[in-house]
């Protein structure tokens, strides 16, 4: 039986302005907390490298928009970065990383409603080791298949309160979904609309690349990402690497996509904050791209984000 993986919390406590750490192994949540109950709350998921939380301005100001979207009051952004602070440097501390290769942390920030009739959410910073089952599959690769959401991709801006463009605790559906994907032998899930619009991964951001060579026989790279108003939740990742392939002299493009649109492209990833960049080899069993390009490209794009901070 192997042991659970080491786990650091903070909760944010206006008494303790570094967070109030808690016992991961004992009880923390009251059984009417309505994060438990009823999935009301939000979260974000970061990766610490070498105790260097990547992103976290993003993460936090996305964190503010789903806030936003649920009415939920949260912590300010200083209350956040010192708990986070503190947080990483525990987990550094009681459980030093073995070797470089090995320094990656997942830290999740979690707010919920709170315990039934209360006025205060419940918050907190939860450190623990990356896995190495996204660490693999940023090198192998992986298999996807292709699920119907259930929704049109104009359903967003019609219905507001499904909440779709907000990272909520609410992700029953998603999990399901990569339940399903690997009942049929696949990795992950590229969800569509009801309508054939691609949308995004239960956990990820989809991202696609064309290389084309223009008139004065110059490379031209392109990098593709599915429309946000759509009903999709806004990458962290998907953002940083667009401003920062455009920087490198990548061409930008927002959908819409339809499925065709992947199985025609010279390559497909699954990026995301924690597993990272993840090249998409099969989408319902049909092979995507040349492999020799997709692992080019793969190369130059992971270069490019390992330089984001």
């Amino acid at each position: 039986m192997t042991s659970p993986a080491p786990v650091v919390l903070a909760f944010l406590d206006p008494a303790f302005p570094d967070g109030r750490f808690a016992d991961a192994s004992s009880p923390q949540l009251l059984v009417t907390d309505q994060g438990a109950t009823r999935g009301d709350g939000i979260f974000e998921t970061m990766l610490a490298v070498g105790g260097t939380v990547r992103k976290i301005q993003a993460h936090l100001d996305r964190l503010a928009g789903s806030a936003g979207a649920l009415d939920l009051a949260i912590p300010g952004e200083d209350e956040w970065r010192r708990a986070i602070t503190a947080a990483v440097s525990e987990h550094r501390a009681q459980h030093p990383p073995a070797s470089a290769t090995d320094d990656e942390l997942v830290v999740k920030l979690v707010v919920t409603r709170g315990v039934e009739g209360a006025s205060t959410p419940t918050a907190w910073v939860q450190v623990s080791p990356a896995g190495a089952a996204g660490r693999r599959q940023r090198e192998t690769g992986i298999d996807v298949i292709l699920l119907d959401r259930g929704y049109d991709s104009d359903v967003a801006e019609r219905a507001p309160w499904l909440l779709l463009g907000a990272k909520t605790l609410s992700y029953a559906v998603n999990m399901a979904a990569l339940r399903y994907a690997r009942k049929q032998g696949a990795d992950d899930v590229i969800f569509t609309s009801s309508d054939g619009r691609v949308l995004e991964g239960p956990t990820s951001t989809v991202l696609m690349a064309h290389v084309e060579t223009s008139d004065d026989g110059t490379s031209v790279k392109r990098l593709i990402t599915p429309l946000l108003d759509s009903g999709i939740l806004p990458g962290t990742s998907q953002g940083a690497l667009f401003a920062a392939a455009k920087a490198a002299g990548w061409e930008l493009g927002y959908g819409p996509l339809e499925p065709q649109d992947l199985l025609d492209a010279d390559a497909v990833w699954l990026i995301s904050s924690v597993r990272m960049l993840a090249p998409v080899n099969r989408i319902d069993g049909k092979e995507i791209g040349t492999p020799s390009v997709q692992k080019e490209l793969t190369a130059e794009l992971n270069e490019l984000f390992a330089g984001i901070q």
